[in-house]
């Protein structure tokens, strides 16, 4: 009863389809991690008691082999006392003779009880050794299944730090987009621009300021040589 509840559980854990799990779980690593822990334990509990069945088919094929041999042995006394009796017989010796195979029947009869109790083994060593081996084997599917686990388990960790350190550099690159340090060079080189925009205005109003005082001035010239030319003439001096 012990061994088809143990085999069962065995089965159950080998049969578990750890992907469908892991997409029903809310926290896949910390699943996994549990579940480690339950086959390593459950692994750990069926080593136990495949180590005990195999000791009671031990025992068993044990006691078959003393009964194999209890009954080869009451064979061969057997065997010696009929010819003991035999031997006696043949000298005359009836009462002996009698005496001694009396003894080969009990000795037959001991010999069929012990062929009987090795033969009422058999089955129960047969039984239990299928039951050994499905254990042996679920345990061996079990130990796989739980070096899958460990390797989900991995990969899971890896996969998710690979995440973490991608969504740093994401939010890192992000973070230089909005505080683009170009962006802030491009605004202080258009206000140099501008500055130097600026200055060449100044520089161009300043020069037109200049160019009217130069025209003023050559204005006053001309005023100046009307004046001279008028005052030479009332003065009856000429100007040549």
């Amino acid at each position: 009863m012990a061994q088809q509840s143990l085999l069962g559980r065995v089965g159950q854990l080998v049969r578990a389809n750890i992907n469908a799990l892991l997409d029903q779980a809310e926290d896949p690593q910390k699943m996994l991690d549990q579940m480690v822990r339950d086959y390593t334990q459950a692994i750990r509990e069926a080593e136990q008691s495949v180590a005990q069945t195999i000791g009671d088919l031990r025992l068993m094929e044990d006691d078959h082999a003393e009964a194999v041999a209890t009954a080869k042995e009451w064979g061969g006394k057997a065997g010696a006392a009929s010819r003991k009796a035999d031997q006696l017989r043949g000298q005359g010796n009836a009462t002996e003779a009698d005496r001694f195979d009396h003894l080969a029947r009990v000795a037959l009869q001991r010999q069929i009880d012990a062929e009987g109790q090795a033969k009422g083994f058999e089955p129960q060593i047969a039984s239990r050794t299928e039951v050994v081996e499905k254990l042996k084997t679920g345990l061996e599917g079990m130990r796989r299944k739980l070096e899958e686990l460990k390797a989900k388990r991995d990969e899971l960790v890896a996969r998710s730090r690979m995440a973490a350190a991608q969504s740093q550099v994401h939010d890192a690159v992000k973070a230089v987009d909005l505080l683009d340090p170009t962006s802030e060079v491009s605004r202080f080189e258009e206000k140099v621009r501008r500055e130097e925009a600026r200055m060449r205005g100044q520089e161009e109003l300043a020069a037109s300021s200049l160019d009217a005082q130069f025209e003023a001035l050559e204005v006053d010239s001309d005023q100046t040589e009307v004046e001279l030319r008028l005052a030479a003439l009332k003065g009856g001096t000429s100007t040549d």
